[in-house]
């Protein structure tokens, strides 16, 4: 397995170099038939790409979420010709016919790797920087899960993460937080390939970038190396193989190439993000002897594919099977535990176990959720998460629990550190991973640094936790650059997110448990800075209507003539409000809409139930934009919301001062028709 010494292998032979070339041309029939994509990278990368596949990675395309499987990320996701290429080649189920449907609509290989599309791809990548971070996500998880079960001579998890890069994705600040993370906590089993070809998309790479990238990496706490000529496939081999025997961080491999090898532009911008004209598509052809029809390649190529790397996967994932079995004889608990986390399976007593708030209790939201993350720590053991330099404003370490390290890898909080946009990629490449739940947290405004993350976990369909705290102009004295207005609405425009604002402890109860039987998408939860009251609504009612997205929490005393409707701290405004308006001989509805996305999703009969369309007397409070609430207020109806930056003073003076009181509610709901 992958703790015996790593042996070098024989010297690469004329088949392998015609699989080399295979890689390339089958990448430019894919790029030319579609009159679209990237050949750049194809051209210069498929020689480093090929050793680590042949020589390296240990898949069984047979089955390809084979849990101990090496990850492998292609960070530069532009080159998805060569990934489908070598996908293909080595008997993912990916055919000839999907080739050739490359960047067609519907098709199984998209313009960049798109997980659950393509068989064989472990994270979507385009966006530059994000699969370094991922990755590096990925090889956390494989450390935590090896430390959690792992027993002697039973390594159930034991895989390497791979990811090749290119200079666009060490230019971007997400791969310099994440490699700095990465060098921190001394993921060994993590390399990079780093295809140095000194040309970004509009020119040289000098114009805009002069990085000593060796020594970048060296400070952050990474081995480093150099292959001088990117087309050297034994030199890439010996890089490889010695990165697998250092002990003492991540590495990284920089591999001199040339973009667009062999094509009449080489070297320059021109062949990066082009397809090769016809003439240039022909001389391509001829600088490497060439003369297959497109969409072919030799036979002797197609069985070196199948005698090393397919034939390597399906004999370690047998190994791997077999001590699977050995390993539920001699440690059963350990066993049940490690199947539980693979299938994101959680007690079915849970909702016993997490607390339950009364009409006497006030707390923050944030304090409250911390009172059901050590809940839930305690019923899910593979359960971890962290926060970006924020764990005691956040409040969401796991108490009985230790820092995740090098040195204890088993630890089940996450020292982010300052770097919110790493946390969230990271989040993402250990969901991909799988075997564990993670959540992340940062004050609110700060989800700003992490939304390209966000949106790669919607659109990967990942099972991701994002608590974020401090939520609205509450915030007070830290002021505007600190008070959230727009955030709330920019995640709910995120397809696939479901996004959660609690009004009381039993709704962040609720949130989390949503959260956490969610296993197809990412979600939000949203907490205050301040003291809320428990709503007058008993625990078991508030659960099931924040699972809807929106209940009634308080009805009127006889035939409503309005709604009242509101999410976290706000409903307590409207409740008061209500009763103001009573007095008045005004009898309304208060309804609380903790997750526009849950209660969209609801049947036309419940959501005309909670807000009947008769009802055309309406008023939103919330403290942020208002973008969103015009769908269930209607055209006759108000809205009491935060359209402007917010002040520093104290919380209540700056709501005072914005108009967030009892009395602007009532004063709105008169002034309707």
């Amino acid at each position: 397995m992958l703790n015996e010494k790593v042996m070098k292998q024989v010297s690469f032979d004329d088949t392998d170099n015609l699989a080399v070339t295979a890689v390339r041309m089958l990448s430019m029939d894919m790029i030319s038939r579609a009159r679209s994509g990237h050949p750049g990278l194809p051209l210069g990368a498929s020689p480093m790409a090929y050793v680590l596949f042949s020589r390296h990675l240990r898949v069984d395309p047979s089955f390809p979420q084979w849990f101990n499987r090496d990850r492998f990320v292609l960070s530069a996701g532009h080159g998805s010709a060569m990934l489908y290429s070598l996908l293909h080649l080595s008997g993912f189920s990916l055919s000839r016919s999907d080739l050739m449907n490359f960047r067609q609509l519907g098709s199984k290989t998209p313009g960049h790797p798109e997980y659950g599309v393509t068989p064989g791809v472990d994270a979507t990548t385009g966006p530059l920087g994000q699969g370094i971070g991922m990755a590096v996500g990925m090889a956390m998880a494989e450390a935590h899960l090896a430390a959690d079960y792992n027993q002697p001579n039973l390594n159930v998890v034991d895989h390497y993460t791979y990811a090749l890069c290119g200079d666009g994705d060490l230019m971007e600040g997400v791969a310099a937080e994440s490699a700095s993370l990465a060098g921190q906590l001394k993921l060994n089993k993590l390399i990079v390939l780093y295809d140095s070809n000194d040309i970004s998309l509009d020119g040289p790479l000098s114009n805009a970038c002069h990085d000593d990238v060796a020594g970048r990496f060296l400070s952050y706490g990474w081995n480093y190396s150099r292959v001088a000529d990117g087309n050297d496939l034994d030199a890439i081999d010996d890089a490889i193989t010695a990165a697998k025997q250092n002990q003492d961080g991540p590495t990284l491999i920089e591999v001199k190439t040339q973009i667009g090898a062999g094509s009449p532009n080489a070297g320059t911008n021109k062949v990066h993000g082009a397809p090769l004209n016809a003439a240039d598509l022909e001389a391509t052809r001829n600088t490497y002897g060439w003369n297959n029809d497109p969409f072919t390649v030799p036979a002797e190529v197609h069985e070196r594919f199948m005698t090393t790397i397919k034939a390597r996967g399906w004999a370690s994932h047998q190994e791997w099977s077999n001590l699977i079995t050995r390993y539920a004889t001699v440690e059963p608990e350990l066993a049940s535990q490690f199947a539980k986390g693979l299938s994101q399976e959680a007690p079915a007593d849970l909702t016993d176990q997490l607390p339950i708030y009364y009409k006497k209790d006030s707390l923050a939201s944030r304090a409250s959720g911390s009172e059901v993350l050590q809940k839930l720590s305690a019923a899910l053991p593979n359960l971890w998460g962290g926060s970006a330099d924020l764990f005691s404003s956040n409040k969401t370490a796991i108490a009985e629990d230790d820092r995740f390290s090098a040195e204890n890898p088993q630890g089940r909080n996450l020292w982010f550190g300052v770097r919110e946009f790493a946390e969230a990629a990271a989040m993402n490449g250990i969901a991909l991973h799988g075997g564990s739940r993670v959540y992340g947290s940062t004050f609110f405004v700060f989800s700003d640094y992490m939304k390209p993350a966000i949106r790669l976990a919607a659109l990967q369909k990942l099972p991701i936790i994002y608590v974020f705290t401090h939520d609205s102009l509450a915030v007070g004295e830290d002021g505007p650059t600190h008070e959230p207005v727009e955030q709330l609405a920019a995640l709910r425009a995120i397809p696939g997110l479901a996004v959660f604002r609690p009004a009381d402890g039993n709704e962040t109860v609720a949130a989390w448990q949503t959260a956490l039987q969610s296993v197809d998408h990412p979600t939000a939860i949203i907490l205050s800075r301040q003291g809320l009251p428990t709503l007058p609504q008993a625990a078991a009612r508030v659960r099931s209507g924040v699972k809807r997205g929106g209940y009634v929490v308080r009805d009127a005393q006889g035939d409503a003539e309005g709604i009242l409707m509101a999410s976290g701290s706000e409903v307590k405004l409207a409740l008061g409000a209500q009763e103001q308006l009573a007095e008045m001989g005004h009898d309304v509805r208060v309804v609380s809409v903790p997750s526009f996305e849950q209660f969209n999703m609801q049947s036309t009969a419940y959501r005309e139930r909670i807000m009947p369309i008769k009802l055309r007397r309406r008023v939103a409070i919330e403290m942020a934009s208002g973008l969103g609430w015009c769908q269930y207020v209607g055209l006759d109806g108000a809205m009491l919301t935060q359209e402007q930056f917010g002040a520093s003073g104290p919380g209540e003076q700056v709501m005072e001062m914005a108009g967030f009181t009892v009395d602007r509610v009532v004063q709105a709901y008169l002034g309707l028709n």
